[in-house]
């Protein structure tokens, strides 16, 4: 059984031990100072993310599929950052997928004990078809959830691009995985609370995953999304926008052009620019 007691996530903080007795302002800005670390402590692991970034984009060049896999606020996290691809880069639902442990009503009521089951996580994968052209990131604060750790290990034994996101060091997960990214946020503001300062960790790790990963497949130009799906006013108004500042062209010519072209970016700004 993984030790728990001496993870940095579960040891108590000394900055906000009074926080019960601090008034209101005083505890959001505990809050605010414990939430600045976060940041500096992702920054130590830059190199790590930039290596993870190109081996994913790489096997994703080749037809491969991303998979993101985790227990409780780590899963519900995967699954959002998954199910915001689509829309923004234009890839299919199946190219980048989030795996909550415990299946889909997991990621609204917490089910009891999935993520110490150290097969549910492969099964989870396997009903998709995971395999060995695919990649796979393992989400878990802890670094510990059997759950997660021995799907990693299965994925990375038979030869898919492997990371892992944990916010504790030398556990089971980041030494597990190809990849390891370990940004170390320390003691939670309330003790082992690790859907705050674990959990924004976690976050923006994965938006500069997907984000630079959707960069190195040329889902981005400058730095517009060119292959955004504009489904409702707000994002038809900015693919316009997308368009004139891409083209040089004006507002009534990058409209036009956007209806012409079934209400497709690329397309739209290909046939502006003869293509």
């Amino acid at each position: 059984m993984p030790d728990y007691d001496v993870l940095a996530t579960e040891k108590a903080n000394q900055r906000t031990k009074d926080i019960d007795r601090m008034t209101t302002a005083e505890m959001v800005r505990a809050f605010n100072d414990e939430d600045k670390k976060v940041a500096l402590a992702v920054e130590t692991e830059l190199d790590h993310i930039a290596a993870a970034i190109d081996a994913i984009a790489e096997r994703m060049k080749q037809g491969g599929r991303l998979f993101y896999l985790g227990a409780g606020t780590s899963g519900r996290l995967g699954v959002l950052d998954a199910s915001e691809c689509p829309p923004t880069y234009g890839v299919s639902y199946e190219a980048v997928q989030g795996v909550m442990v415990g299946g889909e009503r997991a990621v609204f009521r917490a089910v009891e004990g999935a993520e110490d089951d150290p097969d549910i996580g492969i099964r989870q994968l396997a009903e998709r078809g995971f395999n060995a052209g695919d990649c796979l990131v393992g989400l878990s604060a802890s670094g510990n959830a059997p759950s997660v750790v021995r799907a990693v290990v299965w994925a990375r034994e038979m030869g898919a691009v492997t990371s892992g996101i944990s916010t504790n060091p030398g556990t089971p997960l980041p030494e597990s995985a190809e990849y390891p990214i370990t940004p170390v946020v320390g003691p939670e503001v309330i003790n082992g609370s690790t859907r705050m300062k674990s959990g924004t960790a976690q976050k923006m790790v994965l938006n500069m995953l997907s984000t630079g990963v959707m960069v190195k497949l040329g889902r981005v130009r400058g730095n517009y999304m060119l292959y955004m799906k504009p489904t409702n006013i707000k994002l038809r108004r900015r693919a316009e926008r997308i368009i004139a500042a891409v083209t040089g062209c004006d507002d009534a010519t990058a409209a036009r052009a956007l209806t012409e072209n079934g209400d497709d970016i690329k397309r739209a700004v290909d046939a502006l620019e003869g293509k």
